[in-house]
């Protein structure tokens, strides 16, 4: 018989598809994380830079209000159209001016040498700080170091603090008019009180000092350092002109990014950098005074709080990555086992549909050769009883002919047997049914083996025979697999032993026929295949008769279970449905 079934070697090939749909996920919720991360990344990059920017702003505008102060102070007259009223905080941005050129000339007596000489680049401090003249004289007034000579009028003017009859001597303030091209002057006594350090400032320096403290005092009001590492105002040449916190070293002509904004080719910028191991942003923008830029506004925010959102970010990333692939692994080895199963059942539901078109084919075959051989088998059994019968031989072999007589007389009776089986097993599966009680036909099918199992030292008893309703069934069929069900215990039975029959309901649903032996026992394996046509335990026969009972109790919507021990015995336990039988 040739099958038309196709045949399964090799799992599924869907699971490829379903590792390309989860790299294909994986890959999207990537690429969108790394776009959600340049975002947030943007985002908090702009709000600090927009800070930065707020910062420089508040500088530029408060430094515009001190300078204007300081320069109305110094010269007694208002230096735009804003009139500054002379207020408590005037006086403290003139004292802030005056504390600033008196510690500038502190810095330079301290920096001066011990023997009496200048220190290297002194000069060239001199005239980077606007110093318009630098003197420096002992504690006779004798002048040790001087940038420019000194006229008499000059001295007269510090002659108090030369004297030691004050400590310090201020004249910056008062109208050009009034000056009389006066240089602005600051003296005081030296470390010690031996000499007197002098400072000049002509109109060209006192404005570069009034502009350093408008914005070292813009700095220190409006600039809160939470968050902030630093805060720089520098001019275009590179020179602070107020600062707050570590500032890190910046040369002008190295630097790109102060080039490009010397160069008015950018209006603001900011770049990512690290200072002493913290991660911060760099915002610069122009600062001017009037219309006029003085220089560039310096902002350190601290990025460490963005840079653990950015982090948080980064690791929710990758954790949803994890699950995803977690899930999608999941998802195949599902896929994977499931296809596998359904490909196990295929499987054996197609053994399952070859055998039943094999057994189909065996009964017919059987049907046909059992209706050509019976009718030989009872002319052959007929010859012979008449044989027997009519035909005696010889005195002295009258045994011998009754023994061949007897043995041709049973092998015929074996071979009918053996076409009864092929014929029981063809017609096992049309079933009439009516309902009948199932202990009548318990009763009646012990009657009738009763006899023989006695001969082979079987008893057989019948125990807790419930009364039950009627169940619908076939009637000869269901006899015929009850006593196979018999016949294979009484052969399981090696010598003399017992079989019990019970009838009890199982739930609501289900009536329950234990048939139990004292026989030698199935082991698990034997269970498994007790019931396949293919596999028998006997030497002569087909072993048919369990396969059979198996078929009839299927027929009726039943099961039979089997529990056994080896060495111990069996029991089946068949179940049938206690309702309306359908056709």
């Amino acid at each position: 018989m040739k099958n038309s079934l196709p045949r399964y070697t090799r799992p599924f090939l869907q699971p490829l598809a379903m590792i390309l749909i989860c790299a294909v996920f994986v890959l999207l919720i990537l690429i969108t994380g790394l776009m959600d991360m340049r975002r947030v990344d943007r985002s908090l990059t702009d709000f600090m830079e927009t800070r930065g920017l707020d910062i420089a702003e508040k500088i530029e505008k408060e430094t515009q209000i001190n300078y204007t102060t300081i320069i109305q102070m110094l010269r007694g007259e208002h230096v735009s159209d804003a009139i500054i009223p002379f207020t408590e905080e005037t006086f403290h941005t003139q004292e802030s001016l005056i504390n600033a050129l008196v510690g500038h000339l502190r810095r330079i007596d301290q920096n001066w040498g011990s023997a009496g000489q200048a220190s290297k680049g002194e000069g060239q401090d001199a005239a980077e700080e606007k110093l318009w003249l630098l003197a420096i004289l002992n504690d006779r007034g004798k002048v040790i170091h001087a940038t420019r000579p000194l006229d008499a009028g000059l001295l007269a003017r510090v002659s108090t603090v030369i004297k030691g009859k004050q400590d310090i001597m201020i004249d910056l303030f008062g109208r050009p008019s009034e000056r009389q091209d006066r240089p602005r002057l600051v003296a005081l006594r030296r470390a010690g009180g031996n000499g007197t350090i002098i400072g000049a400032f002509d109109d060209e320096g006192i404005r570069y000092w009034g502009l350093r403290v408008a914005v070292q005092r813009a700095i220190e009001e409006t600039v809160s350092m939470q968050g902030i590492l630093y805060v720089a105002v520098t001019d275009e040449s590179g020179g602070i002109l107020g600062s707050l916190g570590d500032l890190p070293e910046s040369k002008l002509e190295k630097d790109s990014l102060l080039q490009d904004l010397l160069d008015s080719k950018i209006s603001s910028a900011s770049r990512k950098s690290t200072l002493k191991g913290r991660n911060l942003l760099e915002v610069f923008s122009p600062v001017y005074l009037e219309t006029t830029r003085i220089g560039f506004a310096r902002v350190g925010l601290e990025s460490d709080r963005a840079d653990m959102i950015l982090q948080r970010n980064r690791e929710l990333l990758y954790i949803s990555m994890a699950l995803v692939m977690l899930i999608g692994l999941f998802s195949l080895w599902f896929l994977y086992m499931n296809q596998n199963r359904h490909l196990a059942r295929i499987e054996e539901m197609r053994k399952q549909l070859e055998q039943f078109e094999r057994l189909s084919a065996l009964g017919q075959l059987a049907a046909g050769v059992a209706h050509e051989i019976r009718n030989p088998l009872n002319a052959i059994s007929l010859a012979s009883q008449r044989l027997q019968r009519e035909f005696l031989p010889e005195k002295g072999k009258e045994e011998e002919f009754q023994q061949l007589a007897g043995v041709i007389r049973d092998e015929i009776r074996r071979l009918n047997e053996i076409i009864e089986d092929f014929l029981s097993f063809f017609r096992s599966r049309r079933l009439e049914f009516r309902d009948y009680s199932v202990r009548d036909v318990l009763f009646k099918l012990v009657s009738l083996i009763e006899e023989e199992a006695k001969t082979k030292g079987v008893s057989i008893k019948l125990q807790s025979i419930d009364s039950v309703n009627p169940v619908p069934m076939d009637v000869d069929k269901l006899q015929q697999a009850f006593l196979n069900i018999i016949k294979n215990a009484m052969e399981s039975i090696p010598g003399e032993g017992a079989i019990s029959i019970a009838v009890e309901p199982s739930g609501s649903d289900w009536i329950s026929i234990k048939f139990t032996d004292t026989g030698s026992g199935l082991t698990p394996e034997e269970i498994e295949r007790i019931f396949n046509p293919e596999y028998t335990t006997k030497e002569k026969g087909l072993g048919l008769g369990l396969p059979i009972a198996h078929e009839i109790v299927r027929g009726h919507g039943g099961r039979i279970l089997v529990q056994s021990t080896p060495g111990s015995g069996t029991t089946f336990d068949v179940r049938l449905p206690a309702g309306e039988k359908s056709a």
